[in-house]
C-alpha cells in the first residue's frame, strides 16, 4: 500500500456531486435488495464494489463533467447495500427459526441495520491508518477496484486486460450459472472408518483473489481447509462412526457444518484478540492522529487532503447518537432499562472488536470471502455468555442475543466493506472523510429497503424448516447457524471442545509466526487466513491457492520477487475477472428473484474445468508481460 496516489493529494476534484449521490443511493438499494435474496437462498452475497465501479463508469460515460474520484464515491455508496444485506439476512431470520416472528416490524429491521451499519463505518475511522498505512494489508478487491477505476480513467491499452478479464469472467459465470457445469466439483469416499473429501469451486473470481493476495496467503487459506477436511473430519468420523448411515459426501459436510466449523470460530477468537493486541499501538496512534487532526482544524492548520478522516470528535458524538436509539429499542423489546443498558455496552465493545477483525480480514482475503457470519458467531458467543452471566435466560435471552448480534453483524459487514473502499480510495487519491460520509449515506438508504425485501421473501417462499415454509422455501443457512449457536449457549449444547481445539491451533500458529518474524522469513503464518480456511468450505480455498500459485509462477517468469506494482497487467486482468463474475452473479440474483433463470439443457463439469484452465493460462500470459 506504500504507493503514490493516482490523483495527487495537492489536486482537488469534485467528489460530492448530485449525480454521484443519486446513482450511489440507487445502486445501494438495488444491490442490497438483490443480495438479500441471494444470501437467504445460498448463504452468500456478491461483493458489489467492483461491479458498482464498472456500472458507475458506464453510466458516467454519458456525462462530460466526470472524474475518477466521483466514480469512486458512487461505488463507495453502492457497495454498502450489498454489505448491509449480509448483516440483515445472516441474523434476523434466526428469530423466525426460533419462532419469535413470522414477519418483521419495519422499524426494528430498519433502525438496527441503519445504525448498526453506520457504527461499522465509524469504528473503522480509527483503523484506517493502522490497517492501510501501518500494516499495509493487500486488500485484494480494493486493489482490484482501484485498478478498474484507474484503467477506465486512462483508457486505451490500460483497460484491455480488464475488458478481456470482465468478458471472460462474465461468460464463465453465465455458463456455469445456467447449468453447463456444477458450481462446485466434489467427491468423498469412505476408507474403512474414515471419510476423505475433496472439492473445488469452479470460480475464476476466487482464482483472481488468490492471484492478488499472493502465494503466502493463498496457501494459508488452503492450509485451514486441509486441517478441517483432511485431518479433523477423518479423525472425528473414525472416533464416532456414522450412526445415521449417511453417504460419504453428506457425512463429510454434516460433520464439518455441525462440528468442525467451530474450530474456525475458536481460531478467529484467538487470532482476532492477538491481532488487536499487536495493532494496539497503530490503532492508538490512529485515534490520537484523529484527535490531533481535529485540533489542527481548530487552530487553522491543514492536513493533506488524502489523509483527512472524519474528525474524531464528530465520530464520538455520532457513536453516542447512534447508540442512544438502540438503547431505547432494546428497552422496548426487552422491557428492562438495566438489561438494555448492558446490551448497549456489550454491543459497543464487541461491535468494535468484530469490526476491527472484519476490516483486517477484508485486507487479507477480500470482502467477498470475508467470513462475516463467522465473526458474528464469535461475537454472538461473547454476547450470549455475558447475557447468561447477568441472568438472562430462555427465549428472552436468545432474542436479546440475536438483536445485539444483528447490530454487530451489520457493523462488521459494513466495516469490512468500508476498509476495502478506503483502500481503493487510498490508491486512487480520494478524500477519506468524504468516502466515510458516503458510506453512511449508502448504508442508510440501503437500510430503507431491507425489511420490505426480507418480509417479501418470507411471505413468498418462507424459510425451510419453520412455520413460514412454502414451496421453494429459502434455506437461510447462516441464520440457522446463528439460531443453533444461540440455543446451544442457553441450553448448554454448544460444541465447546471444537472451539477450544481451534483456539489451540491459533496459539500454535502465533508461536510459529513469531519465530518466523524473528528470523525475518518471507513466509509467515498469520492466524486469520488459516481460521478463514477452517471456517469456509475447502472448495473455496482450493481456487484461491491455485491463484496464488499462478502469481508465484508469473513472478518467477518475470524475475520479480514481489509483483506489487499496480501497473501489473496480471492484476488488471484479475480485477477484470472478478468484476465480470461479480456483475454476472448480481444479474443472475436478479433473474432468480424474477423467476427467469436461463437453463442449458445439459451439464458436463469437464467443460468448466477446461475453460477455467484456459482462463488461467491467459492470466499467466497476461501477467508475465511487462508492466502496462
Amino acid at each position: 500500500m506504500d504507493i503514490k496516489s493516482y490523483v495527487p493529494a495537492e489536486k482537488s476534484m469534485p467528489e460530492y456531486t448530485v449525480k454521484a449521490f443519486v446513482i450511489g443511493i440507487l445502486l445501494a438499494a438495488i444491490m442490497g435488495a438483490t443480495n438479500a435474496y441471494l444470501g437467504m437462498f445460498a448463504g452468500m452475497t456478491v461483493s458489489a464494489s467492483i461491479p458498482a465501479a464498472v456500472i458507475s463508469m458506464a453510466i458516467l460515460m454519458a456525462f462530460k463533467d466526470k472524474n475518477i474520484l466521483e466514480n469512486n464515491m458512487v461505488q463507495t455508496a453502492a457497495s454498502a447495500g450489498e454489505s448491509l444485506a449480509a448483516g440483515v439476512i445472516f441474523t434476523f431470520p434466526a428469530l423466525i427459526v426460533m419462532g419469535k416472528y413470522t414477519q418483521f416490524p419495519y422499524w426494528l429491521v430498519t433502525i438496527i441495520s441503519a445504525l448498526g451499519g453506520s457504527l461499522g463505518v465509524l469504528f473503522t475511522i480509527a483503523l484506517r491508518r493502522a490497517f492501510i498505512s501501518e500494516e499495509k494489508l493487500p486488500y485484494p478487491e480494493g486493489t482490484a477496484c482501484a485498478e478498474v477505476l484507474i484503467a477506465g480513467d486512462k483508457g486505451g491499452s490500460h483497460a484491455k486486460p480488464i475488458f478481456y478479464g470482465g468478458l471472460f469472467g462474465g461468460l464463465f459465470k453465465f455458463l456455469g450459472s445456467a447449468g453447463l457445469w456444477s458450481s462446485t466439483i466434489e467427491t468423498a469416499k469412505m476408507l474403512g472408518s474414515k471419510v476423505l473429501y475433496f472439492g473445488s469451486d469452479l470460480s475464476v473470481a476466487l482464482v483472481s483473489v488468490g492471484y492478488i493476495v499472493g502465494l503466502n496467503i493463498g496457501f494459508l487459506v488452503f492450509l485451514g481447509g486441509v486441517i478441517a477436511w483432511f485431518i479433523a473430519i477423518p479423525i472425528y468420523v473414525a472416533s464416532t462412526g456414522n450412526p445415521d448411515g449417511l453417504g460419504a459426501l453428506d457425512l463429510a459436510w454434516t460433520i464439518w457444518s455441525t462440528k468442525i466449523r467451530y474450530m474456525g470460530v475458536g481460531a478467529m477468537v484467538v487470532g482476532g484478540l492477538f491481532s488487536l493486541l499487536k495493532l494496539r499501538s497503530p490503532i492508538s496512534k490512529g485515534i490520537k492522529a484523529g484527535l490531533e487532526a481535529a485540533r489542527h482544524r481548530q487552530s487553522g492548520k491543514t492536513l493533506l487532503r488524502t489523509e483527512e478522516d472524519m474528525p474524531m470528535n464528530v465520530v464520538l458524538v455520532l457513536i453516542a447518537a447512534f447508540i442512544i436509539p438502540l438503547f431505547f429499542l432494546y428497552t422496548h423489546v426487552i422491557g428492562s432499562m438495566g438489561v438494555a443498558a448492558a446490551l448497549a455496552v456489550i454491543m459497543l465493545i464487541v461491535g468494535f472488536f468484530g469490526s476491527a477483525i472484519a476490516g483486517y480480514l477484508a485486507g487479507v482475503v477480500g470482502s467477498s470471502n470475508n467470513p462475516v457470519s463467522g465473526i458474528t458467531i464469535m461475537s454472538l458467543l461473547f454476547t450470549a455468555l455475558l447475557l447468561k452471566a447477568i441472568g438472562l435466560e430462555g427465549s428472552e435471552g436468545m432474542e436479546a442475543t440475536i438483536l445485539v448480534a444483528a447490530v454487530i453483524c451489520s457493523a462488521a459487514a459494513i466495516a469490512g466493506d468500508t476498509m476495502q473502499d478506503l483502500a481503493t480510495g487510498h490508491l486512487v487519491g480520494a478524500t477519506p472523510k468524504r468516502q466515510q460520509v458516503f458510506e453512511i449515506v449508502g448504508t442508510f438508504f440501503a437500510a430503507l429497503v431491507m425489511c420490505p425485501v426480507l418480509n417479501l421473501l418470507i411471505q413468498a417462499y418462507g424459510i425451510a424448516g419453520t412455520a413460514t415454509a412454502k414451496e421453494g422455501a429459502l434455506a437461510a443457512p447462516q441464520a440457522f447457524l446463528m439460531a443453533k449457536v444461540t440455543e446451544g449457549v442457553f441450553k448448554g449444547s454448544l460444541e465447546w471442545k471444537m472451539v477450544f481445539f481451534g483456539a489451540g491451533i491459533a496459539v500454535a500458529l502465533i508461536i510459529i509466526d513469531e519465530i518466523l518474524a524473528s528470523k525475518k522469513a518471507k513466509f509467515r503464518t498469520p492466524v486469520m487466513p488459516v481460521a478463514v480456511g477452517i471456517y469456509l468450505p475447502l472448495s473455496l480455498g482450493v481456487p484461491i491457492f491455485l491463484g496464488g500459485l499462478v502469481k508465484y509462477a508469473v513472478n518467477k517468469a518475470k524475475g520479480n520477487g514481489s509483483g506489487e506494482d499496480l501497473a501489473d497487467p496480471g492484476v488488471l486482468a484479475a480485477a477484470g475477472l472478478i468484476a465480470g463474475e461479480a456483475l454476472m452473479g448480481i444479474m443472475f440474483a436478479a433473474l432468480i428473484v424474477l423467476g427467469k433463470v436461463p437453463s442449458i439443457g445439459f451439464s458436463n463439469d469437464l467443460i468448466g474445468i477446461a475453460l477455467i484452465a484456459a482462463i488461467i493460462a491467459w492470466l499467466f500470459k497476461t501477467g508475465s508481460k511487462n508492466n502496462a
